[in-house]
């Protein structure tokens, strides 16, 4: 009998915690789209944007640090992950209505973000096309617009789903709920990205407009955008601070520099 209890235990206590991770997030009717988000802590708004093939999970390594001091608000882009997207397309600007229409939603006016590759991307059109909103950003890997070299590696065929190890393949089936479809949709939206010249186009005039304090991390060797355009944002923006990590890739804030990062992002956040 103690044996069958235990077991009936068990089966509760498992129950339960799936149905916890199954609660944990929740899904916003916006712009035409299911966005699927999270939220943890309480503070000021903190938003967590995180790069294309990615999804808001990307951010576990950091949201116990986090959420002791704000309050978070992490999705799942546009059609990536659990978030759906009936476009053919998809684009910065776009993704960048979503948060707001997102935020929106939630009722919040003013918040701070970190973001990166096309996260910083989406937000470097968010504290552009409502100077207001943004109080503070993070950047990480991001760039003005698409450098040669990136269009380059593109067009070499580095990102064509078919090309891809069945290793990388199994886990982008895990994270993005919707198949096959959605992965195969996500590279071909990649690729168009690459060739988009209107999207991705900030000029040092139209970032100086940007009053968001804004904190720059970029690698100093990143393959996609180099340094120097870190470099050019970084005297573009008013209140702006660089750190350019020696040895970094594109996104240089993981394995031994995971907790330099941490450490500089909330000092930036709540001191600077």
């Amino acid at each position: 009998m103690k044996k069958l209890l235990c077991f009936f235990c068990i089966s509760v206590f498992l129950f339960q915690a799936n149905a916890q991770d199954e609660q944990k997030g929740n899904i916003a009717a916006i712009n035409g789209i299911e966005m699927y988000y999270e939220m943890y802590g309480s503070g000021e708004p903190l938003v967590l944007l995180h790069g294309f093939f990615e999804t808001g999970d990307w951010w576990d390594f950091i949201i116990d640090d986090l959420s002791e001091h704000f309050q978070l608000i992490i999705p799942d882009l546009r059609g990536h992950g659990r978030s759906t997207n009936p476009l053919d397309h998809w684009t910065m600007s776009q993704s960048a209505k979503d948060i707001f229409a997102l935020l929106d939603n939630l009722g919040i006016e003013k918040f701070n973000g970190i973001g990166v590759s096309t996260g910083a991307k989406t937000l470097l059109h968010m504290a552009t096309q409502d100077t207001q909103r943004v109080a503070s950003m993070v950047l990480i890997g991001g760039t003005m617009y698409y450098p040669e070299q990136f269009r380059e590696s593109v067009r070499e065929g580095n990102y064509i789903i078919d090309n891809l190890s069945e290793r990388r393949l199994a886990n982008l089936r895990k994270i993005h709920i919707h198949g096959d479809e959605q992965i195969r949709k996500l590279y071909s939206q990649f690729n168009e990205c690459a060739e988009d010249y209107n999207d991705m186009a900030f000029t040092p005039p139209s970032l100086s407009r940007i009053k968001a304090k804004t904190l720059i991390i970029h690698g100093d060797r990143d393959w996609a955008y180099p340094a120097s355009m870190a470099l050019k944002m970084y005297e573009s923006i008013p209140s702006s601070y660089l750190w350019i990590v020696p040895r970094g890739g594109h996104v240089p804030i993981t394995g031994g520099v995971s907790d330099m990062f941490k450490e500089t992002v909330m000092v930036f956040l709540t001191r600077w």
